[in-house]
């Protein structure tokens, strides 16, 4: 079996899936941005599946109407990526199933390449201009009705992927119900995976932040909040105002604050600043920065220690996708205080296997923290049903891997001769 894999910046979320197949007995490639245009394409390997580029031929355009850009820029790499498709064609290589994130645009003309070829989609999330993450936290409005047909104008290429999919796989029964009721019944659920034999409990863990910072072990009072950026979707300004009362209320804390600078999700902060120094300024007069630790991104070695040496892990999140860290900081036995939004509704139950507290309910995180780090003892319970939660659910060598090469398999089986 022939397998082309595609994602702007392969392997993303096919890290497991495209070696896995490789032991399968399938001849995979990767379909991926090159780094840099004009560099000659892509042609390596990476455990074993054969990586191949391709390479925009122009930018958009100047001055063309806003809420046309998003399509443009996607059409201009669907266009580059049909036309690399088409040199593999044409070299005698012809998948017999195609697996991609269409969340870019890549995958929009596959299908006139290779029209009898089953796609499966990666569907992360499908954006909507009222009811999910859009207007969610009104200290940052929707606006008015241009930024709503904005929103609307950029599902276009969404929903044109929707009409060539042959199936769906999304990693939570949430993100997937972001998508229009008529595609959901080829929507599977199978999340990416959680590695539990490394995301795991270790008592004899350490974490040693800098030559100046603390040293932390299991059992120190530390707060822990990861995230790819530190900006609103994520709940940051939730966590920084909550701070100044917690540390008033548990002297001897520790804040590790691990995230860049920049954005992953919603709008820039104001001009000038970034996020993380803005809420940082809001309430950097009533802290102890002496015991706020910014880390910035960490090394995945370094970043699980932390989460084994974590008193107490705070995750929020608007309604969005649920970041792989909620799911990390539980296989590792971390007590989650995380918001009562549904992406963590669907995983933790609140004083079962986590606590839970209203977004924006500044007390209640405050009064959640707080007894994590004075009462350890109590929550021994919900950290070992944090555990047993992943492990059953989420394990990547035992659960979601043997599922997602199930359909795998199954979905080739439609274009076998």
């Amino acid at each position: 079996m022939r397998l082309l894999v595609v994602h702007q910046n392969y392997p993303g979320q096919f890290r497991h899936l495209g070696p896995a197949m490789v032991r399968q007995g399938w001849d995979v490639r990767a379909l991926r941005q090159d780094a840099a245009a004009g560099q000659p394409s892509l042609a390596a390997t990476l455990q074993g599946v054969a990586l191949q580029g391709w390479q925009a031929t122009k930018g958009t355009t100047l001055n063309a109407h806003p809420w046309v850009q998003d399509t443009e820029t996607k059409l201009i790499r669907a266009e580059a990526a049909a036309v690399a498709c088409e040199a593999m064609q044409r070299e005698g290589w012809h998948p017999d199933l195609i697996v991609g994130h269409p969340g870019w645009g890549e995958m929009l003309f596959l299908q006139h390449i290779w029209p009898d070829v089953p796609q499966l989609h990666f569907l992360e999330f499908h954006y909507a201009a009222r009811g999910l993450d859009v207007g969610f936290d009104s200290e940052f409005p929707a606006g008015e009705w241009p930024e709503a047909a904005r929103v609307t104008a950029k599902a276009g290429p969404s929903l044109l992927s929707l009409e060539t999919m042959t199936a769906g796989i999304s990693p939570t029964q949430f993100q997937a119900s972001t998508y229009p009721a008529w595609a959901q019944p080829r929507i599977t659920v199978i999340h990416d995976g959680i590695n539990t034999q490394l995301a795991c409990p270790n008592p004899g863990a350490r974490v040693q932040l800098g030559a100046q910072g603390p040293s932390l072990q299991p059992g120190d009072p530390v707060i822990t909040f990861v995230n790819r950026n530190l900006e609103p979707y994520r709940g940051y300004h939730r966590l920084m105002r909550a701070l100044p009362e917690i540390q008033a209320r548990c002297p001897d804390a520790i804040t590790v604050i691990v995230g860049g600078d920049g954005v992953s999700y919603g709008a820039a902060a104001p001009q000038g600043t970034t996020w993380k120094q803005h809420f940082l300024n809001e309430v950097a007069s009533e802290l102890d920065l002496s015991r706020v630790v910014f880390t910035g991104n960490l090394p995945y070695s370094t970043y699980l220690a932390l989460l084994q040496v974590s008193a107490c892990h705070v995750y929020f999140t608007y309604p969005f996708v649920l970041g792989w860290s909620c799911l990390e900081a539980m296989s590792c036995g971390a007590l989650v205080v995380g918001s009562a939004t549904t992406p963590v509704q669907e995983v933790i139950r609140d004083g079962d296997n986590g606590l839970l507290v209203d977004f924006f309910d500044q007390a209640a995180l405050v009064a959640a923290v707080t007894s994590a780090l004075q009462q350890p003892d109590r929550y021994g319970r919900l950290r070992t049903a944090a555990r047993r939660t992943v492990v059953e659910r989420f394990d990547l060598e035992q659960v979601c891997l043997p599922r997602q090469i199930g359909l795998l398999q199954e979905l080739a089986a439609l274009n076998a001769p």
